[in-house]
């Protein structure tokens, strides 16, 4: 190859999407015309095709207006700030973060009292954040390899070597999960997500397993687990998930506590009897 028409690296990559093309992505994710946005935004058509196109700049007001028409989650709206030329504005620190001790103390506090009710904090991606100390009862026996940091708690549960093999309604509580998958993707069109339904998807169900809900059953907001414990008891339970939502911080907004309720006085009673031994 002559060294004169040779590209460099900087010219092999591809060149950063502009504001247009992010904005077009996100509106046809929402299913929305030219004509349904600019409506919803209070602006004319016509400019908004020029904005797309690149034919015109959009003011950083207009940029956060689109944003919030669109619903666009925070850590995205920095993308979009960025690619029409403006400072990103919505802060991203980790949690450990000294600015966001008082957060990181109040999800330690609701873990903790939620006790001896098993209570978890997962990140965007259901990364494992932080557990109380029931969250432990559960996953005994499940392989190292699952355990290891990140620990995605999805993919712990759905795993054949995970806890898949424990949980008795594992037809009815994967296909549970996969629809909040599903919905969260709809809601944030991010890539990660898509490949980790596509990975979960793909698990085989334990031998004996109809990939299907039985008769009578159906996937709903209300869907118990029953979890057989190494014990053989089966506890059941119903969970609920509380959303630390900031319009000023992404990392706040997308963690997320998983709290797990007894769906029987049985379980109540294993429970507490569980905590007492600890």
């Amino acid at each position: 190859m002559n060294p004169s028409t040779a590209l460099t690296p900087a010219a092999r990559r591809p060149a950063p999407k502009g504001f247009g093309e992010h904005l077009r992505r996100w509106r046809q994710h929402r299913r929305l015309s030219q004509l349904d946005l600019a409506h919803e935004a209070e602006i004319s058509a016509r400019h908004l095709s020029f904005v797309e196109t690149g034919r015109s700049l959009p003011s950083r007001e207009m940029v956060l207006r689109l944003s919030a028409r669109l619903d666009i989650p925070l850590r995205e709206r920095n993308t979009l700030l960025v690619a029409a030329g403006y400072a990103p504005m919505y802060r991203e620190r980790a949690l450990d973060d000294p600015a966001l001790a008082a957060a990181r103390q109040a999800v330690e506090l609701l873990l903790k009292s939620h006790e001896p009710y098993p209570a978890l904090a997962i990140d965007r991606h259901w990364n494992l954040v932080a557990a109380n100390r029931m969250v432990p009862h559960l996953l005994a026996g499940a392989d190292a390899s699952l355990l290891q940091a990140p620990l995605n708690v999805l993919r712990l549960s759905l795993h054949p070597l995970g806890l898949a093999p424990k949980i008795v309604n594992l037809p009815q509580w994967r296909l549970h999960l996969l629809e909040r998958l599903r919905q969260q993707i709809a809601a944030t069109a991010d890539p990660a997500l898509v490949a980790l339904l596509q990975e979960l998807r793909a698990y085989p169900l334990p031998p004996g397993v109809l990939d299907e809900p039985l008769e009578g059953e159906h996937v709903g907001v209300v869907m118990p687990l029953k979890f057989r414990m190494a014990s053989g008891e089966v506890l059941s339970f119903i969970s609920t998930t509380t959303i630390f939502g900031s319009p000023v911080d992404v990392t706040l907004q997308e963690l997320a506590l998983e709290t797990f309720f007894p769906a029987d006085d049985f379980t109540r009673q294993a429970l507490q009897g569980l905590m007492s031994q600890a």
